[in-house]
């Protein structure tokens, strides 16, 4: 049995003291690949440190997170394209709107994820999204581009159920994290009515840590408790979910290059 963990920043200061134990961990219970999306360039080091650390189960994405869009988002994205020039990456992320905590860089937030997924169509990679307050605005902008060849997850899912048809449509997979175990979240009740074929799974640690660990530090050994919680949602076994999440991750990151 494998699972891979589609989104996790393993490559952050809470992992610093212990990563190698994490990993352990994580491979100790089926997680065998490990999928780490972007933050900014002042991440960007440790990121790609640990994934030249382990390269055959970890593995790097490019791109600014929407909270990281502030007054030197033309810098950032300058780097972001000199670093897709010299190399591939796994996918292009993660990228998004995020109008939660601040909507000061509201119309920056917007061109970057436009640069983003202009890069994500020239390079046939998966684009990673983020979504927080601004799922609807996101959706939009995707439907934008009338589906140019662009294809990837909707990271860390928790919309309505027109919202999950509508980003299936669009091409995307949903990415399910640690939400699906919190008991009024509502993400169960869509779940029900969403094929397995359209889902891959996710940890987003160190953050949105499952039940039972809720309020520690998330890592990627936890995924299980997201499986097994989609397998109760689904009725289903976990070996099911875990075949059919494992087939659906390989190949979203692998689609580009066929």
């Amino acid at each position: 049995m494998t699972l891979i963990d589609t989104h996790t920043h393993l490559y952050v200061k809470e992992f610093d003291t212990d990563i190698d134990e994490v990993i352990q961990r994580a491979n100790a219970e089926g997680v065998k690949k490990f999928y780490l999306p972007a933050i900014d360039s002042a991440e960007n080091d440790s990121l790609l440190a640990l994934e030249k650390k382990y390269p055959e189960s970890i593995f790097a994405m490019a791109g600014l997170h929407p909270c990281s869009v502030n007054e030197n988002l033309k810098e950032e994205l300058k780097q972001i394209e000199k670093q897709l020039s010299q190399r591939e990456f796994a996918a292009i992320g993660e990228t998004g709107l995020d109008f939660y905590w601040d909507t000061s860089f509201k119309d920056q937030q917007y061109e970057s994820l436009r640069t983003h997924i202009e890069w994500a169509i020239h390079y046939r990679r998966p684009l990673v999204l983020h979504t927080r307050n601004a799922m609807e605005e996101t959706i939009e902008v995707i439907k934008s581009y009338g589906n140019k060849n662009l294809f990837g997850i909707f990271h860390c899912f928790g919309g309505t159920l027109q919202n999950a048809k509508d980003i299936i449509d669009l091409g995307f997979l949903l990415g399910i994290g640690g939400v699906i175990t919190y008991k009024n979240s509502g993400l169960s009740e869509v779940l029900k009515e969403i094929d397995l074929k359209h889902l891959v799974l996710e940890t987003d640690s160190p953050y949105l840590t499952p039940i039972p660990f809720r309020g520690k530090r998330n890592e990627s050994s936890y995924l299980k408790y997201v499986a097994q919680k989609l397998a109760d949602v689904k009725q289903i076994t976990f070996e099911e979910v875990a075949a059919q999440t494992t087939k659906n991750a390989e190949n979203v990151f692998s689609k580009g290059f066929i």
